[in-house]
């Protein structure tokens, strides 16, 4: 049976779980990840009582209210992570990002690395656009994690953030395979923001779209209905190009109480300097493991 790690309640890891206020629109904003299908729910099977995927609807969908995302191609860069293969349970979410490598993943800190007294977890993969059992962009193999080094000493939640260096499958590279957003770096903590995950009881993403406000100096919060354990680390995209079909990766859900200790209210560790400076050691392996000269 599962055991329940206080402050991680968005993250259900094997044997472990791990563990707003919002304003409107303003004038000029726009949703991130507007593309064809997105304004439609989508009919989802049994859920919590009352949740908007269990019915169909048209139209944009409320603010803060998630539901059930077609699929697209953007969305297809997040993806379900597993323990050892695709067929046990998913705990957390992952998100394709673009890198010199085109080969890194973002995640929450806590859904692979138990913090302090904590360790790694092993073998894990990474299913995007993971549905009902199917994997219709393969399954990718974690090659390596990459988190802050204070976080593994002190689980400090604003340092809640971690890369994946995936393997190549069939001779490719995930990015090459489904493109990557970019990341966000100092950021205006107010932003309209799209998010999807995969909670842990359900076999298919849900999204939800709302605006992001500051929390303190070093997080963000967000008010997005039903995003409970198996979100931490779900992508907070803004500034979606309908050209290049990308987006900016503001926040991962994660941070504050491990993303929230309720499912209507969504925390994310803020995208500073210290966030920008594990990016580079994971696009730049080989700088790292370079001896000094």
């Amino acid at each position: 049976m599962d055991a329940v790690r206080p402050g991680r309640k968005k993250c259900v890891v094997p044997l472990l779980v791990l563990a707003m206020a919002t304003g409107g629109l303003m004038a000029g904003d726009s949703w991130p990840g507007a593309e064809p299908g997105d304004a439609a729910y989508a009919a989802a099977g049994p859920g919590k009582a009352g949740h908007p995927g269990d019915r169909r609807h048209t139209g944009k969908p409320p603010r803060g209210t998630s539901y059930t995302p077609p699929r697209t191609r953007t969305d297809a860069r997040v993806g379900a992570l597993f323990q050892h293969s695709d067929e046990g349970d998913h705990f957390c979410t992952g998100s394709v990002v673009d890198s010199p490598g085109r080969d890194l993943v973002l995640t929450a800190a806590h859904c692979v690395h138990g913090g302090a007294d904590g360790d790694y977890l092993d073998d894990l993969v990474f299913v995007p656009d993971y549905r009902d059992g199917s994997a219709p962009n393969g399954t990718w193999q974690v090659d390596d994690i990459y988190v802050d080094e204070r976080w593994k000493e002190s689980s400090d939640p604003d340092l809640d953030v971690a890369f994946l260096r995936i393997k190549p499958r069939d001779g490719r590279l995930i990015e090459d395979v489904l493109g990557g957003n970019t990341l966000g770096i100092g950021r205006d903590p107010a932003r309209p923001v799209k998010i999807t995950g995969y909670p842990a009881d359900r076999d298919e993403p849900l999204s939800c779209k709302n605006r992001t406000s500051a929390f303190g100096a070093t997080q963000l919060r967000i008010q997005c209905a039903d995003l409970s354990g198996g979100t931490s680390g779900s992508p907070w995209i803004t500034s979606f190009d309908p050209r290049s079909r990308e987006g900016t990766v503001i926040g991962i859900t994660g941070g504050y109480e491990g993303g929230g200790d309720t499912d209507d209210v969504s925390y994310s560790p803020y995208f500073g300097e210290a966030v920008r400076r594990l990016y580079e050691r994971a696009a730049h392996p080989a700088a790292e493991a370079a001896p000094d000269s």
